[in-house]
């Protein structure tokens, strides 16, 4: 085997990961929509395993922007839970609320440095 076919190889495996990566993203979308009826999800599946690059492109151009704000409501709703989650450990704070209330201590005089990064090392573990 020489260069160009190792590298014409390497093309062919990104485009292959790149497309297995779509396809698990629509079907990931086509699940998570509540509003397309179950005959719809099974017509588009259908479509998927027939003719797989075409259904993908059209999928794209036609519930490509339904797609993204499905994304951008599950992304926030991760963040927001995770956020709960680290206020919830933190005793309701986060870690940069708990560096800037130590922080705040310090310009005060209340604490010394020392204690300071004892402080702000705890609220980065």
């Amino acid at each position: 085997m020489d260069f160009w076919d190792f590298f014409w190889l390497l093309v062919y495996w990104f485009f292959f990961i790149v497309y297995l990566m779509l396809l698990f993203q629509i079907l990931g979308d086509l699940f998570r929509d509540r509003e397309l009826s179950g005959w719809w999800k099974a017509l588009w599946v259908i479509c998927l395993i027939v003719v797989p690059f075409l259904t993908a492109l059209v999928y794209i151009i036609v519930r490509g922007r339904s797609m993204s704000e499905r994304h951008y409501v599950a992304a926030t709703a991760a963040k927001s839970q995770a956020d709960s989650y680290i206020r919830e450990v933190a005793g309701g704070q986060s870690p940069a609320d708990q560096i800037s209330t130590a922080k705040s201590l310090l310009d005060s005089g209340a604490i010394s440095a020392e204690e300071f990064q004892t402080l702000k090392a705890k609220a980065l573990a």
